[in-house]
């Protein structure tokens, strides 16, 4: 019984009335508080107006086939930026066509309209030979460079094998000399340990 009074003595107003208004907070938060749950669900008209729902009745655009791995088109159709997709291939490719033909390649159809229009055939061969000649001096050039280069490879590895075999020769008279010196050292105390 002591111990009960002791416990009732030791606990504080102060403690009891915050647990107690804690505890009043906690209830109304939660009766109070915004309709989890327990809500209906929202009615379609009573939806915000930039919210769109899926209706069956209706026709979405899809992709349209265009070719390819997939047969459709990787841009969204509903999107605005297929348009600049389409203008930036095409620019791209009007300036790899310009680079080709600024580089002097004749195109597939450059070749056919030659064709075509009666090129000689002297002219052909002319072109050609031109192509061919290019290429071979360019293969000339770079089997010289790499000749040179194999030549100067060759050079130095010749000297460092040449340093090599004079340091390994030196290395080996000088282990010979020591050799030499131990073994007449090791003679020595031998004919002394006999003679002891």
């Amino acid at each position: 019984m002591r111990k009960a009074m002791n416990w009732l003595k030791n606990i504080r107003p102060l403690k009891v009335a915050t647990v107690f208004l804690a505890g009043i907070f906690l209830f109304m938060t939660q009766a109070c508080g915004a309709p989890g749950i327990a809500t209906q669900p929202p009615q379609p008209g009573a939806q915000a107006p930039n919210i769109e729902r899926y209706d069956a009745t209706k026709d979405y655009p899809l992709n349209s086939p265009t070719g390819g791995i997939n047969n459709f088109s990787d841009v969204d159709p509903r999107a605005q930026d297929e348009k600049a997709a389409n203008d930036r291939a095409k620019a791209l490719v009007k300036n790899a066509q310009k680079n080709i033909d600024r580089k002097g390649i004749d195109s597939p159809e450059q070749y056919g309209e030659n064709y075509k229009q009666g090129t000689s055939l002297g002219g052909r061969v002319k072109n050609l030979g031109e192509d061919i000649g290019s290429s071979a001096e360019e293969l000339g050039k770079g089997l010289v460079k790499g000749t040179q280069r194999g030549i100067e490879n060759i050079k130095g590895n010749t000297q460092n094998a040449a340093e090599d075999v004079t340091t390994n020769v030196q290395r080996g008279a000088e282990d010979a000399g020591k050799n030499v010196k131990r073994t007449a050292e090791d003679a020595g105390k031998a004919v002394k340990n006999t003679v002891d």
